[in-house]
């Protein structure tokens, strides 16, 4: 039986450093015209490539198939607990759910504009895509609607305050479908631990450094709570995303580590020149 149990885990060892080897070199046919013009504007073009590779490969698969399940409307399996309805709603908890999507911008200004961290960026949205395709096809074969969203009071969904316009915001954008794993939980650790990396990377650790990234960490506990205290996701898929995103993190953190290894004189032929 150890033995079995080593060979398993060599197996699997082996799997993650093959996708790491993946994930750490720039795909050509999407990365070569964004590398060759890296400096350009101070650099600023090359974070803008990243953002519109993060627009078409993570946002629009997520918000398509969203619709997509949504408009069928078919639960294969319900992963709904009797915990789940013993959570209680707190209105408050909709602004920290919200600023998952200050995360993308954080993360780009935090990456230092030097060639190893643009490649460290570079396989980090890579992995980043990755886990959301991973999610996105459990998405399709096992569909669950969230339907929990009878829970919130009609004053806070109805009123005219921050938090109501959020909730209205919210469910707007996206349909109780989509539920595990929680892409939100998923992204705001990964994106954690990489402006946690990068700003130790860029900066010494002052005080100052450490308590951005003090907050950082609480935004992403108070996320996690959020998502079953807004009704958007069932506690299973709380820990779902928690395991993809840990899984995806210590994927790419391997990956990231070979290229901050890189010497100076091999930065050039490794990437796309």
């Amino acid at each position: 039986m150890p033995d079995d149990q080593s060979k398993v885990m060599n197996r699997l060892q082996e799997l993650v450093d093959k996708v790491a080897d993946r994930i750490s070199s720039p795909w050509p046919l999407i990365w070569g015209p964004a590398w060759n013009q890296r400096n350009f504007l101070r650099g600023n073009l090359f974070l803008f490539y990243i953002l519109i590779f993060g627009l078409i490969a993570i946002a629009f698969p997520y918000f398509s198939t969203n619709q997509f399940v949504a408009s069928n409307g078919v639960t294969v399996w319900d992963p709904e607990s009797a915990i789940d309805r013993t959570i209680p709603v707190i209105p408050w908890m909709v602004v920290p759910y919200m600023a998952l999507y200050l995360y993308y911008p954080v993360t780009l200004a935090c990456c230092p504009k030097d060639d190893h961290s643009r490649l460290e960026l570079i396989a980090g949205i890579q992995m980043l895509s990755v886990a959301t395709l991973f999610c996105t096809i459990i998405f399709l074969i096992l569909p669950a609607e969230i339907d929990m969203r009878d829970q919130i009071p009609l004053d806070v969904l109805e009123g005219d305050g921050l938090y109501s316009s959020l909730f209205n915001l919210m469910h707007t954008m996206d349909e109780p479908w989509n539920a595990w794993p929680s892409l939100h939980i998923a992204h705001s650790y990964f994106l954690t631990r990489a402006i946690s990396r990068w700003m130790r990377i860029r900066t010494s650790e002052s005080t100052l450094v450490k308590i951005f990234i003090a907050i950082v960490w609480i935004e992403f506990f108070l996320l996690s709570i959020s998502t079953v205290t807004t009704k958007q996701h069932y506690v299973w898929d709380l820990f779902t995303g928690i395991i993809v995103g840990v899984i995806g993190w210590e994927i790419a953190v391997r990956a990231l580590d070979r290229i901050r290894e890189l010497p100076d004189e091999k930065m050039n032929p490794y990437p796309l020149n």
